[in-house]
Parts: structure tokens; sequence; C-alpha cells
């Protein structure tokens, strides 16, 4: 079913104001008087939350906090007017936002599902490639996280990210998100035994098609279990592989070529 998850944004033509973490971080402002106190309110540091007032104020084209005399973090702070009333729209917006998904909820699963196809369409990205899947697992690290990632069909992949990014992105296990990866960053490979190679991803399929060009081929491969992903190889890979449609191929990438991407 679809729960409301305050996934909305204010879009003002090519302008994006933000969400509700961003009108949250406002409403905290003009609460405490104090961005240090506004940040701890909102789980942010003192330093993201002027990084975000400061990028909407860049987007609103004029000042949406301002500074004051005084107080802790080197003075204080307030709203202006039309901080006040971008909140002010933002709850009105959401409430109606909330009514709208809960009569969502009532159309069943299957248009729940469908929602979420639509959802990935309206992704624009330069990645070649798009694979849609769920979080499986994730490895913490010092720095970066581990995220392996269940494609349809039942294979997965691996992708590194930074901790911040996890968080960012709140990836946690079941986790639907978009993997991209550039097909310059694809290498292909026969299968066989005695195949050996640092990278993460091997990802078993068959070549569907190879798109001859004037130095660099591009040769499209039908994942196993359902999927396909493209590869750019040079015309001497192609014949020393001797890649043609059929063939049974390993489409190889790193972990740390994978971009993790989220549609809320």
């Amino acid at each position: 079913m679809l729960h409301y998850e305050g996934s909305l944004w204010l879009t003002d033509g090519a302008r994006r104001w933000g969400g509700i973490d961003r009108v949250e971080l406002l409403a905290h402002i003009g609460a405490t008087g104090s961005i240090t106190a506004a940040a701890k309110a909102s789980g942010m540091s003192y330093k993201g939350a002027w990084d975000a007032v400061e990028a909407m104020n860049n987007l609103a084209g004029e000042p949406l906090v301002l500074r004051t005399a005084g107080g802790r973090g080197g003075g204080g702070a307030k709203l202006t007017a039309r901080a006040e009333r971008l909140i002010a729209s933002f709850r009105g917006i959401e409430a109606e936002h909330r009514r709208f998904v809960e009569r969502l909820a009532g159309l069943g699963e299957d248009a729940t599902d469908d929602l979420h196809l639509l959802r990935t369409f309206t992704m624009r990205t330069s990645a070649r490639n798009q694979l849609a899947g769920t979080v499986r697992r994730i490895g913490e690290g010092a720095v970066n996280d581990t995220v392996e990632v269940s494609l349809p069909g039942g294979a997965a992949l691996l992708a590194t990210v930074t901790r911040e990014s996890a968080a960012s992105l709140g990836l946690v296990v079941g986790r639907a998100v978009v993997a991209l990866v550039k097909a310059s960053w694809v290498m292909l490979a026969l299968p066989g035994d005695g195949l050996r190679v640092s990278a993460s991803n091997r990802l078993p399929g068959t070549v569907s098609r190879v798109v001859p060009g004037a130095v660099n081929s591009e040769v499209t491969v039908s994942l196993d279990g359902g999927g396909s992903i493209c590869a750019i190889v040079t015309m001497e890979s192609v014949a020393d592989l001797d890649l043609a449609e059929g063939e049974r191929v390993l489409a190889v990438f790193d972990a740390s070529s994978v971009i993790l991407g989220v549609t809320d």
C-alpha cells in the first residue's frame, strides 16, 4: 500500500525550492531564532543548515533568512516575510498532498506498483544504463558503505557509496533504488573458469545487439533474469572477442562505477 512519506517538493518553473526537510529547517529557525538550535532540531550540522539556507536564498532570488546581532553561533537569525509565506503555502499544499496520497492508497497494490514504475520513468540522467532494484544488504565501512542491490530475476550488483551519501539517500534494506552505470565503464568478457578480474560486478548475459562505429562499437547485453546493459568497446575488442548476437558474455564493472539514485 502507498503511505505518505513527505516526499513533496515545491517547484517554481525551473527553480526547485526544496521539500519538507528544508521547510522544517526554516520553521525551526523561525521558532528558535537560531541557526544552531534549528540545525540541532533538524538533525543537521550547523554548516549543513547554513548551506541549505544559502541554497534556498539563491533559488528564491531574495533572502529567506537574515542574521541578527548576538545569539549563539555568531549571531541569531530570523525569517523574512517571504519565508513565512513559503512555509504557510507548503503546509497547505502538504495537507492536500496527504489527502491525495491517502486516496491513492485505496486503489490497490497493482496501482501502487505502477506508480512506482512511472516515477522511475521521470529520472533524467546522462548514464546510459539505468537498472532498477532493491537494497538487499548494506556493509558499513569507516568512510564508504558497500550496498548490494537485488535486480529483477535474482541477480545482484554491488555499489560503493560514501557513508554521507547512504544517509542522504535514506538507504536501508528494502529501499527501491536505481543503479546508474555509464556504458563506457562497462567491460565485456567471455565467461570461463580462467577469468580473474578485480571488478566486483560480473553480470552474465547474452549479446543482443552490436552497433559498430568508426572507432568503438555499442554492444547491448540482455542480462540473465531480465533487463539489459550497454557497453562501449573498441572495434578491435569486438573482433578479438568475436562478439555477435547470441554470444554469452559477462558485463564487468567496478562497484565504484555504480551511482545509486532514488526517486523520492
